[in-house]
């Protein structure tokens, strides 16, 4: 089988993109198996696509192999998109948008990141808590090839916390068709709906079209 690089280090992102990328012959590993220093990658793009290509390709550059990587995070339209790409830092920055000065800012835990989206949209009737989780997931090869594949699932914002599964901002957000919140559906039947799953069938049309020698 055919080596594939993950710029990520989550052994459950890693099992999701092998259970496609292995119909093709593509065996997934984490970076530390190919040799890539445990080095931080600064995520300086202003969407989903541009960070995801930033990860594959710096990662690409250190181990000379096909890599893929992913970028993810919840867009609220009521309060401007945000915390789009600043989705796992929402929480370490005081405004929806962050400064030259909160650039920096470290990963925020994910309490803190859902109670400033529920402080921010406390006044928002619930039709108007429109939102989408987005996934971009990007496979990088050394000859320069590309393929981008985004997946979108879109939904309502709740204002509290529902359910214990998932992660992140799951228990805020009830995906269109279903009544229960992303934290209160069963794992498997989440994975099956959800954004990374959609970049996930994208990503499949895109290798079922590519001739990998």
């Amino acid at each position: 089988m055919k080596t594939i690089v993950a710029a990520t280090q989550n052994k459950h992102k890693i099992v999701e993109i092998e259970a496609i990328t292995s119909q093709f012959g593509m065996n997934i590993i984490p970076r530390d198996e190919a040799g890539v220093p445990d080095i931080d990658i600064p995520e300086t793009g202003t969407t989903f696509e541009e960070n995801s290509y930033i990860k594959a390709y710096e990662v690409m550059k250190l181990c000379n192999q096909i890599t893929i990587a992913d970028d993810s995070g919840l867009v609220v339209d009521c309060i401007e998109g945000a915390p789009g790409v600043y989705s796992a830092r929402f929480g370490a920055f005081p405004g929806i948008w962050p400064t030259e000065a909160d650039k920096d800012e470290s990963d925020s835990d994910s309490k803190d990141n859902n109670r400033k989206l529920l402080a921010l949209i406390k006044d928002v009737p619930y039709e108007q808590r429109t939102a989408h989780f987005v996934s971009v997931i990007t496979m990088v090869f050394p000859d320069g090839e590309t393929i981008v594949a985004r997946g979108e699932v879109h939904g309502h914002l709740v204002s509290e916390e529902r359910g214990d599964q998932g992660f992140g901002y799951d228990p805020l957000f009830i995906p269109d068709g279903y009544d229960k919140t992303f934290g209160e559906l069963p794992s498997e039947l989440k994975n099956s709906i959800s954004h990374r799953a959609e970049a996930l069938k994208t990503l499949k049309e895109k290798l079922e079209k590519l001739n990998i020698d």
